[in-house]
């Protein structure tokens, strides 16, 4: 029985944001409704809640890497799964409230991300101006517009939606990034392979020497290629680690599925994320041909027929 597609969708808020952005490139408007959310924890929360069916939130973005409280949140708590990514190629405006000029500027709000990938040029054209933290981009074009700030690094759609006009465009010290969101929803039925699909999960390990090794070699001896793999420490227990794994293919191939089984034998604990079709464009590697399905399916036979004493 197929599974009934989302219709209400929370977003990292306010609204503005690059999530917001993402999620309109991916959703129709007419497909659902839209609510923001306070923060990444608090739309993954409603999730968990039953409040909306899926959420949008930023996972990693191509210079400053991967957002924390995204994959904090998706290793704790009731399990989730990703079913979709959206890759945003993002720019960044300073924008300020009508009639300021750069000289009035006393203070500069925003992400920590779009901060961190805007402070040279940001710093060029404000110099010594401080650099404050805001939960979003659009909260911090929101807090410049109520007069709590001065100027704001956000999209420009958050600057046209809350009255800013531009001090400077362009600013990102990198030009070219991209930021990387996946859509969450609660557990259910996985979307169909595609043949270009990515697999998420996180693999815990104890403190122990060739662990990371033996989590790698589980992907290697089945021709799978990682696309992304990042250490995060627990937060209950010292010196305990998980890895935050992506890798080509999808759970319902032979090689995936033995892989993830396997690293059930040898890690402490596994959390799979999801298998969804991939977005960034490039094609999978070709499965090597004792990889393939065909050839699990060969095997399994034959230790069934030795087995029965069939040698």
């Amino acid at each position: 029985m197929p599974q009934t597609p989302p219709t209400r969708f929370a977003y990292l808020g306010p609204e503005g944001t690059f999530a917001e952005a993402a999620l309109s490139s991916a959703v129709a408007p007419g497909e659902g409704v839209r609510q923001p959310a306070a923060s990444v924890p608090a739309a993954l929360a409603a999730v968990r809640a039953g409040e909306v069916d899926a959420a949008l939130v930023p996972m990693e973005n191509s210079i400053e890497g991967s957002v924390p409280a995204t994959m904090d949140g998706l290793a704790d708590g009731e399990p989730l799964l990703i079913t979709r990514e959206v890759f945003l190629p993002v720019s960044f405006v300073l924008a300020a409230r009508p009639g300021t000029r750069p000289e009035d500027v006393r203070d500069v709000v925003s992400h920590p991300h779009a901060l961190a990938q805007t402070a040279r040029t940001v710093a060029e054209r404000l110099p010594g101006v401080p650099a404050l933290p805001a939960s979003s981009t659009a909260a911090a074009a929101r807090a410049v517009a109520d007069g709590e700030h001065d100027a704001a690094v956000c999209a420009p759609i958050a600057a046209q939606r809350y009255g800013l006009v531009p001090l400077a465009e362009d600013v990102a010290d990198h030009p070219g990034a991209v930021t990387r969101f996946v859509l969450v929803s609660r557990p259910g039925r996985l979307p169909a392979p595609t043949g270009e699909d990515k697999t998420s999960l996180v693999a815990v390990v104890t403190d122990r020497t060739g662990a990371l090794l033996d989590v790698l070699r589980e992907f290697a001896v089945r021709g799978i290629s990682l696309t992304r793999i990042e250490s995060r420490p627990t937060r209950d227990r010292l010196w305990v680690y998980s890895f935050s794994l992506d890798c080509e293919g999808h759970v319902a191939e032979a090689r995936v599925g033995e892989a993830l089984a396997a690293l059930h034998r040898v890690c402490e604990d596994v959390r799979f994320l999801g298998s969804y079709p991939r977005a960034d464009g490039r094609t999978s590697r070709p499965v090597p041909d004792e990889a393939a399905d065909a050839a699990f399916a060969d095997a399994r036979e034959w230790v069934a027929r030795l087995r029965a004493g069939r040698v």
